[in-house]
């Protein structure tokens, strides 16, 4: 009904909302904002007079090796030395003792991981650094490309980023040679969706996939995650084949996978 009454009457989310209290259900504008959100209605243009949507979703499609490189950084808690609350519990003695210090001002602090991918094979590559500033991201990048060109994508003709100010900073924009910079529309982190996907495997399997000890002992684990990853982990991208066999040198390691 919602839907109907936004194609047919093109009326707003509180005008559907009125007309449909006055039928006698009750919902929120909040709500019916929310729906046609989800069915693609939210914006008033993109209907047709006769009801029909005029404008269909572009994907965003990486043509070749290089064609596009997505980086963002994902920031995550520090893990105290003995472990955190996953270890030993909400409510344990461990975990009251890192409350007080953070009480007392001493706080554990957070890990920065700055990561790129390659949009046509998946190839990642991702670092744990210790804050986001332009300098920070500027060496990262040139690591990066270092780390890429080793795989045979020696060009890369786009960077994608989303608008941190790390991203923003003159230093960074001077980092990108003939690279072409192109930073997203604000809010809209689904047009830097590749490497936000990464970033979710990154957490399920990775960051939360067990139990960490320290903070060294996961990042010492995290280049084991990369070789996991890029060289035995199968990619829907490929048909269950890993990233690197998508580079040019079709690069195939033969370290044992993660585990």
């Amino acid at each position: 009904m919602i839907e109907a009454m936004r194609r047919h009457h093109k009326w707003s989310a509180s005008r559907i909302a009125f007309e449909l209290d006055q039928r006698g259900i009750s919902v929120s504008r909040r709500t019916v904002t929310r729906l046609l959100a989800h069915l693609g209605l939210n914006r008033r243009k993109i209907i047709d007079p006769t009801g029909a949507t005029n404008r269909e979703p572009q994907k965003i499609v990486a043509e070749r090796p290089g064609h596009m490189m997505h980086i963002d950084v994902k920031k995550t808690g520090r893990i105290p030395d003995g472990g955190g609350w996953r270890v030993h519990g909400k409510g344990s003695i461990e975990a009251k003792k890192v409350a007080r210090t953070k009480k007392r001002g001493a706080k554990t602090g957070y890990v920065f991981l700055h990561s790129a991918i390659d949009g046509y094979s998946r190839l990642a590559y991702t670092e744990a650094l210790s804050d986001e500033k332009a300098v920070t991201a500027v060496a990262f990048l040139d690591r990066a490309r270092a780390w890429f060109a080793a795989h045979g994508i020696t060009h890369i003709e786009r960077i994608v980023t989303d608008n941190g100010a790390c991203y923003r900073a003159s230093a960074f924009a001077a980092a990108m040679g003939e690279s072409r910079h192109q930073r997203i529309t604000p809010y809209t982190p689904r047009h830097n969706g590749k490497i936000e996907r990464y970033n979710r495997i990154l957490a399920e399997e990775f960051l939360y996939a067990r139990t960490w000890r320290s903070e060294h002992e996961r990042a010492a684990a995290l280049d084991v995650w990369n070789q996991h990853y890029n060289y035995h982990r199968p990619h829907g991208a490929h048909d269950g084949q890993p990233p690197a066999l998508a580079t040019p040198t079709h690069v195939n390691n033969v370290l044992a996978s993660y585990n």
